[in-house]
């Protein structure tokens, strides 16, 4: 509950988009504390494997309570934190190698129930922390370590898939600007229902893409991200269909929807239950 452990020696490389993450969480689990009026000790961070893993330790100031888990199991411990005390804020921290990979199999279940939890996944299009080996959002054809002649497999279009098994507030940003990216994880976290913020988090060491992203005028680079327009209405299914069909990298709120919680849903079913004695229940047993 001190700032960051001294000793950890793991540091990302110079450039990481993973700082401007860092910076951004910060910042939000910061002020969603101060808005709740809420001690930063009811906010748990649960970690996946690689870079975006050492997240929960890497921290500064005041410290959640974090867990490092296991690759691809972030959402089932933060679903088992989450229903074993739901006033907990509850953010999983995670990579696109992890997350959209063994991990993608939790994700469905997670919209499903409607957990009211939020997800930041960092996305650089490889395993970062293996050395560069090729990841699901690795594009169709690019030479990575372990894809030396190219990538055979079609790549994940993560906002394309998180719309279509029904999450609830979806957000799509880029690391570069963490106070705007602080505002859309606050928002996140204070939605009703489980919450993606997808991060498009270059890898400057195996795959640097801020220029694709941003782009580079003087070399003649048009970038592939952009601002999703003001009249764009993110409570629309259908325009949210639209957007993630189209090419390019959108920055913005992408879908947005309303529905009831499982700890919502598990609150009601326990008041319809009826509370039975010890007495009650043996003699329920008896022929």
């Amino acid at each position: 509950m001190t700032k960051r452990n001294p000793e950890y020696d793991f540091v990302w490389c110079p450039g990481c988009g993973d700082f401007g993450v860092r910076r951004a969480l910060e910042m939000a689990l910061t002020n969603y504390s101060i808005e709740h009026e809420k001690p930063q000790s009811e906010n748990v961070v649960v970690a996946g494997i690689g870079c975006s893993g050492n997240m929960v330790h890497l921290l500064e100031g005041d410290q959640p309570f974090g867990i490092h888990g296991i690759h691809g199991r972030t959402l089932p411990i933060a679903f088992g934190v989450k229903m074993g005390n739901t006033n907990l804020n509850t953010v999983v921290v995670a990579g696109d190698g992890d997350f959209l990979s063994i991990g993608a199999e939790h994700i469905g279940p997670a919209a499903n129930r409607n957990i009211n939890m939020t997800a930041i996944v960092m996305d650089n299009g490889v395993y970062g922390l293996t050395k560069g080996q090729s990841s699901p959002t690795t594009d169709l054809g690019q030479v990575t370590t372990s894809t030396p002649f190219g990538k055979i497999e079609n790549s994940v279009i993560p906002l394309k898939n998180y719309l279509t098994i029904g999450v609830s507030y979806i957000a799509s940003y880029y690391s570069s600007k963490p106070k705007i990216l602080a505002q859309y994880m606050q928002e996140a976290m204070n939605h009703k229902g489980f919450s993606i913020v997808h991060v498009m988090s270059p890898c400057t060491t195996y795959n640097d893409t801020y220029q694709i992203l941003k782009g580079n005028p003087k070399e003649g680079i048009k970038g592939l991200a952009y601002e999703i327009p003001e009249d764009y209405d993110p409570t629309k299914i259908d325009q949210a269909q639209k957007l993630v069909n189209s090419p390019g990298v959108p920055l913005g709120l992408v879908y947005k929807n309303e529905f009831d919680t499982i700890e919502e849903r598990f609150s009601f079913m326990k008041e319809k239950a009826k509370v039975q004695s010890n007495e009650e229940i043996l003699n329920s047993y008896s022929i």
